[in-house]
């Protein structure tokens, strides 16, 4: 809980004389680890919680406020804690991901983070960054717009917020990690959730769905997380229309819509005028799965309830896609555009000084005497750039910027072996290398990374995410990328400015972003199980020439690595 707030300096340079200063203010939340037992699908399980609930804590602050997190770790293993979106300019020291930037906050111990956010306003979220613990340890992040200031649009009547989860009935680490040993599929989630409620179509789940109550005329701004762990997601509201204004704490373009595709990661403002008969009314999430993989197909609902209306003999049920309609999710997405307006422009890179082309790839680990349970007996893996992610013991933020060597190696390659990735694929393609290998990118370089979807073992949409920044989404297209005629369709104008990307199955997405934040930033896709195979790479940015564009000193105590 956050349990003293406090007003920080007044940012009032060039402004003074027009009375135009910017409080700026500091918060503190207190984050406590516990196992707690929570009853879902007619069973009662322990899980991993922050203060006792699910989702844990929302944090709330300003455009341009701080705010410092301590978490205290009463569970039974380390845990690190990400802050999904919040740039935390020049401070990679807390950005969380286990052995990455730091070591695991050990059981018995505690940590504090400092969040800084900068230019993001909208809606974020934080998880855990540690093996699957993010199935049950995440929570929001509401950035309300600067004082003196407002949003884009009228302001709403009231807000909610919704998180999309994923529950399943066996123990989640257990799960990836037998799978991970016997080199198969993990098990699917057993239900979705709607801010930890699976919703009265799943058994023992009606009288907890979760009630959303609104009043008859009245505009709310709707926040959608979704923390799903494998399964992007389709969303609508029966009978009601959504209005996009935001994706990824950044306005864009209002879209209206009946429905809207949502990745693992990704964050959307919506706005809903609640201007139908007063009654009850489902609100469900449903899978989006376009690849020849395991999936959960199943749906989670909650009540859009009007004030003081009766319950019907019959709820309406949103129409929503089929699981596999790789069209209507194409739909939505290629709508999304910037704002791009005066009080919120957008500065899209224009002179690339330095460009990845990444393939992005479900690939195979050869097991001894075809003993794993994964395809032809091998062990499933997964790679960009055919360099399949081993995550060190030491991490790699402390061996950078403390010069230890040994712990990885600044190779990771600017383009891959190339060959026809959304095509007949040869078997010397399906086996990746595995290493701890990154990329270094000269502080102030103008960056554009292509990535490339291939037709190795399992095809499907990848959402891309990069801690650190977010990145202009200037493209995308299906089957391979064309060097000569893909550019010619980038949209610079109006592209979004997002921190999670959806890369289209047997097809190609381009994001470009200027590399102004110093420090080592984590690149995976954010479907967990591909994550723990190996779809991940780190960017390191270094320091300018500067004090003020080089990284923030080291705290005084990072948890220790064992």
């Amino acid at each position: 809980m956050e349990f003293k707030k406090m007003s920080w300096v007044l940012a009032c340079v060039g402004f003074m004389f027009l009375g135009l200063c910017k409080a700026f203010d500091t918060h503190y939340y207190d984050f406590v680890l516990t196992e707690s037992n929570f009853t879902r699908l007619c069973e009662t399980k322990t899980i991993l919680t922050v203060n006792g609930t699910l989702p844990g804590p929302t944090i709330t602050v300003r455009k341009g406020d701080t705010a410092f997190v301590n978490v205290h770790n009463q569970g039974s293993y380390g845990v690190t804690i990400h802050w999904h979106g919040v740039k935390q300019p020049r401070n990679p020291w807390y950005d969380g991901p286990e052995n990455v930037t730091q070591c695991p906050i050990q059981a018995g111990s505690n940590f504090t983070y400092k969040v800084i956010f900068s230019t993001e306003e909208g809606t974020l979220w934080w998880h855990a960054h540690s093996d699957w613990s993010r199935a049950t340890v995440y929570g929001a992040i509401i950035i309300l717009p600067a004082l003196n200031t407002t949003y884009p649009f009228a302001t709403p009547d009231g807000e909610e917020t919704l998180v999309l989860g994923s529950w399943y009935k066996g123990g989640v680490n257990e799960i990836i990690a037998n799978a991970l040993a016997t080199g198969g599929d993990p098990n699917v989630s057993d239900a979705f959730t709607i801010n930890g409620e699976p919703g009265h179509l799943y058994k023992c789940s009606n009288a907890t769905t979760y009630r959303w109550v609104v009043d008859y005329g009245k505009t709310y701004l709707l926040r959608l997380i979704n923390a799903v762990l494998n399964e992007e997601m389709f969303f609508a509201i029966a009978n009601h229309n959504l209005t996009v204004v935001a994706q990824d704490a950044a306005y864009i373009k209002p879209i209206t819509t009946s429905y809207l595709m949502i990745t693992p990661g990704q964050t959307m403002d919506i706005l809903v005028v609640a201007n139908q008969s007063p009654s009850h009314y489902d609100v469900a999430s449903t899978p989006f799965v376009d690849g020849d993989v395991a999936y959960n197909n199943s749906t989670t609902t909650a009540i859009l309830q009007y004030n003081g209306s009766t319950t019907p003999s019959t709820i309406p049920t949103p129409i929503l896609p089929d699981f596999d309609d790789g069209t209507a999710a194409s739909n939505f997405t290629t709508q999304v555009r910037a704002l791009a307006s005066k009080d919120y422009p957008i500065n899209v890179p224009l002179n690339i000084t330095h460009t990845l082309f990444i393939s992005v790839s479900v690939n195979e680990r050869i097991c001894a005497n075809s003993s794993c349970d994964g395809p032809d007996g091998n062990a499933l893996a997964a790679s960009l750039s055919n360099i399949s992610f081993v995550t060190p013991s030491i991490d790699i933020l402390q061996a950078y910027y403390g010069a230890i060597y040994g712990v990885y190696s600044a190779n990771f390659p600017h383009r891959p072996f190339i060959f026809n990735f959304t095509g007949h694929v040869r078997n010397d393609t399906i086996y990746p290398n595995f290493g701890t290998m990154v990329r270094t990118i000269k502080y102030g370089e103008e960056v554009e990374i292509i990535y490339q979807g291939t037709n190795m073992i399992a095809a499907e949409n990848h959402p891309m995410h990069l801690h650190g920044f977010s990145f202009y989404l200037v493209g995308t297209g299906s089957g391979n990328f064309d060097p000569n005629q893909a550019p010619k369709t980038y949209n610079l104008v109006d592209p979004p400015e997002v921190n999670t990307i959806g890369v289209p199955k047997n097809g190609w997405a381009t994001v470009r972003f200027k590399a102004d934040n110093p420090g080592v930033w984590f690149m995976h896709c954010h479907l967990e199980r591909h994550a723990s195979w190996g779809m991940a790479t780190v960017l390191i940015v270094t320091n300018g020439n500067t004090t003020e564009t080089s990284m923030l000193p080291a705290p005084a105590y990072m948890p220790p690595c064992k």
